[in-house]
């Protein structure tokens, strides 16, 4: 006979999990106590709810595995409701083990009580109230198995105490299948050979690759189809990587914040093969004017992304990697030199800003980054300003490399995401790149840091401001600032030591690349608080409503 607390951690094992983020309380006692002195698992006792899904998060994004976190009741289960939704807006697999109270209790306002099946609903690929031990076991199996299969994504299992305290000798199984439910897809060649035909005959063809090109480990796959037909590739903010940054057939992110001429090239080519992506708002623009010129390919495990913004030529419902292998051997090879010629032209007349001033400005702070990073470093970027200069500037070159909350917009993500990281991927440098803004949600992370001496090197740009709200309001509201002003600045380099880690402070650009690679080289976590321009902004800028050509470059280019 074996508890369910025993169950679980029995289950998490045959899972091939080692590592879990989590925080303590009542209804966790038994998961906990069963975890004491078990070594099979590093149980990773961060400082906040949230920081333990987005370290979960960070942990599955640079690893390929299902992240996993686990939380008491109530309070303790709704912290982690911000962090499930960046995974499941970026179809992330994860597993959240949220601990219940009784069965007898739920629905009677029990104290610490939440319906987290109702709360995350919206926000799971699917979720699970466990009331028998006896289904502990296969539930469990099966939100892996839904977690990492298909379009991945978080799944909740929600655990009564008295479950967990519980005896069965019911066995577990060794694999689980759920009725109608296809890990992938069956692969419609036919599409295949039609996509292949509008492909070769493109003179301006172009790949816009999405982040399924990453979770369905089809980064290979991309380029080897990129490299045979000669065909440029541009990328989301999910996909970053997915084309080596120095490949002449790389042409950057697209996009609101994208360059220009990633943006030209998607108005002007004859033919688009999107994989992986779903023509989200922030990429698509007016989505009547995206891409006006194309017959549109779309390759996607997710039917219900195909044809849900755009309406395109030839859907493909599949995985990103088969289908881009069972592309390879239809793509022809072509000489498309003119093409690619236009589009340098493009990148020679529009380069991606880089503005001087007295101050440090972003471009050179990351750019300074890039040089002390080290071989293949881990970039947790968090949401803001900091996101759009670290995407455009820093120059990734493998996928998996940098990570970020694109659809959710997560502001806080990028510290505790960094944790599961360096925890998932031992040796590598690490990197957590924030505002000042966004630094100080989730500070309190430094203490895991700290707690666990993990190598994260945390870089503040620190301008004072909530700077992408600002630049709306300067651009758009004609600089009516409000509430984006952050007052009296923080003393970072006093808070990061309060919690036992080491602070450098930048401001001054002859002190920059120095400090920069003094806190590479120290051991265990640092703070770095680099002060720039207040009043450097992220452009171009693609204005919401207009078409991915109309981007302006400065503010006084808006007339609206």
């Amino acid at each position: 006979m074996k508890t369910g607390a025993q169950i679980l951690l029995e289950c998490l094992t045959k899972e091939g999990v080692d590592t879990i983020f989590g925080y303590p309380g009542a209804r966790t006692l038994l998961v906990h106590d069963a975890l004491h002195g078990n070594e099979d698992f590093r149980h990773v006792l961060v400082r906040h709810e949230q920081g333990a899904a987005h370290a979960a998060d960070g942990y599955a994004r640079t690893t390929g595995r299902v992240g996993v976190c686990l939380t008491t009741s109530g309070p303790g289960a709704t912290n982690l409701v911000t962090g499930i939704a960046t995974a499941y807006m970026d179809s992330v697999p994860m597993v959240a083990l949220t601990c219940q109270v009784t069965t007898a209790d739920i629905g009677n306002d029990a104290f610490q009580e939440a319906d987290m099946t109702g709360i995350t609903r919206p926000i799971t690929k699917h979720n699970y109230i466990v009331t028998d031990v006896d289904d502990l076991a296969r539930i469990v199996r099966e939100a892996f198995h839904v977690a990492r299969t298909r379009r991945p994504g978080p799944v909740l299992v929600d655990l009564p105490s008295d479950v967990l305290a519980a005896a069965t000798d019911k066995p577990i199984p060794e694999s689980v299948a759920r009725r109608g439910y296809q890990e992938v897809p069956t692969l419609n060649k036919k599409q295949l050979k039609r996509a292949a035909g509008i492909i070769n005959g493109a003179k301006r063809p172009l790949i816009y690759a999405g982040g399924g090109v990453v979770m369905a480990e089809a980064v290979e796959a991309l380029r080897s189809v990129a490299g045979k037909g000669n065909i440029p590739v541009t990328h989301t903010l999910m996909a970053i990587g997915a084309m080596d940054h120095a490949s002449p057939l790389s042409i950057g992110m697209l996009g609101m914040y994208g360059a220009f001429y990633a943006n030209m090239a998607v108005s002007e080519c004859d033919c688009l093969i999107a994989v992986g992506a779903r023509f989200d708002d922030r990429v698509a623009g007016r989505v009547d004017a995206f891409a006006p010129k194309a017959r549109i390919v779309h390759i996607d495990i997710d039917p219900s992304s195909i044809r849900k913004n755009v309406q395109v030529e030839v859907p493909i419902v599949g995985d990103a990697r088969q289908a881009l292998e069972g592309l390879l051997g239809l793509v022809e090879e072509r000489d498309r030199g003119p093409w690619l010629e236009e589009i340098q032209e493009w990148r020679k007349e529009f380069p991606l800003p880089a503005p001087q001033s007295p101050d440090l400005m972003p471009h050179e702070v990351i750019e300074a980054i890039r040089n002390v990073a080290g071989e293949a470093p881990l970039i947790a970027s968090d949401v803001g300003l900091s996101q759009m200069w670290t995407a455009n500037y820093f120059g990734f070159s493998g996928a998996r490399q940098y990570i970020t909350s694109g659809g959710l917009g997560t502001m806080g993500y990028a510290l505790p995401a960094a944790v599961g990281a360096a925890l998932g991927n031992p040796g590598r440098p690490v990197i957590a790149i924030n505002g000042d803004g966004a630094f100080q949600m989730n500070v309190q992370e430094l203490a895991t840091c700290a707690h666990y001496g993990l190598p994260v090197k945390t870089i503040i740009l620190n301008n004072g401001k909530l700077g992408m709200v600002r630049q709306f309001q300067k651009v758009f509201l004609k600089e009516r600032f409000a509430a984006t002003c952050l007052g009296p600045g923080v003393d970072f380099c006093t808070v990061a030591r309060g919690f036992g880690v080491q602070a450098f402070k930048v401001e001054r650009k002859a002190d920059l690349q120095g400090t920069l690679a003094r806190a590479m080289a120290a051991p265990g976590p640092a703070v770095i608080d680099v002060d720039i321009d207040p009043d450097c902004y992220c452009f171009p800028m693609v204005p919401p409503g207009k078409k991915a050509t109309e981007a302006i470059f400065c503010a006084e280019d808006w007339e609206g």
